[in-house]
């Protein structure tokens, strides 16, 4: 049996007294590829930082690999959503997986090793894109763009992987290159990706978490047919829509760290 990384247990977070998530329970085998889905709004996002240690959780507890988020112990690579990312700024590829390793208490953080760039390289290699190592990252594709903050993501050398929508910003023939490389590296890491695509990484994912304020997890299943069905017949998307106070136009009403996914 396989180790459990990520264990959540009766996960309550409320935002002003509306209540994003309610009562979940989570348990994230090593080596698993869970997609998590649900309609906007469904606190999708949220689940995923309050699991990293972004955000703490109103009531219930999440543990990796027995510790609270935020503890040493599991490594985690996160892959945020790239919505406004600053593309004017002067960086290589290079530079931007560099960005991902961790700083010695002891070393300036604009000071990198030579260690830190093989690191790197070795990590843009293995998304397949060594090549654009020295180019601007302004001047990539947005699945070019997509593979770099992987590679920043996996330069730690995580067990967990961690990503939100990380095919928003690639095209539909890319996509289908995406999932096999995200297949390939579910064989030496755990990956939890959120996904509106369920058509595509049902064919990919070993199980589907699906969120809409409560979670129903569903297991593997002999097709990708059988999980699309069961995802789809699932009682959570008949769950109450989550709701937000009204803000001033212009301004967002939930706090920093939350979304409205």
């Amino acid at each position: 049996m396989n180790d459990t990384i990520v264990d959540i247990t009766d996960l309550c977070f409320s935002y002003s007294g509306k209540e994003v998530l309610h009562n979940i329970d989570l348990v994230v085998a090593e080596g698993d590829f869970i997609a998590v889905v649900g309609p906007n709004g469904g606190g999708k996002t949220t689940l995923l930082k309050l699991i990293i240690g972004l955000l703490k959780p109103t009531r219930g507890r999440v543990r990796l690999s027995g510790r609270k988020p935020g503890k040493k112990g599991l490594e985690i690579g996160y892959v945020p959503q790239q919505i406004d990312h600053n593309l004017s700024f002067p960086a290589t590829a290079l530079d931007v997986v560099i960005m991902g390793k961790h700083v010695p208490e002891n070393r300036l953080p604009f000071g990198r090793s030579q260690q830190d760039r093989r690191d790197g390289l070795a990590a843009l290699e293995k998304m397949g894109i060594s090549e654009f190592a020295g180019r601007k990252i302004s001047d990539l594709s947005g699945g070019q763009r997509q593979r770099v903050l992987i590679a920043r993501a996996l330069v730690t050398e995580p067990e967990l992987l961690v990503l939100d929508e990380p095919t928003a910003s690639i095209d539909s023939r890319g996509q289908t290159e995406f999932y096999q490389l995200l297949q390939e590296l579910n064989k030496e890491l755990t990956i939890l990706m959120v996904s509106h695509d369920l058509l595509s990484v049902s064919a990919y994912a070993k199980s589907v978490a699906c969120v809409n304020k409560r979670l129903h997890y569903h297991q593997a299943f002999a097709s990708s047919g059988e999980l699309f069905d069961a995802v789809y017949a699932c009682s959570v998307y008949d769950s109450c829509p989550v709701t937000f106070p009204q803000s001033a136009p212009g301004q967002s009403s939930l706090p920093e760290g939350v979304t409205n996914d």
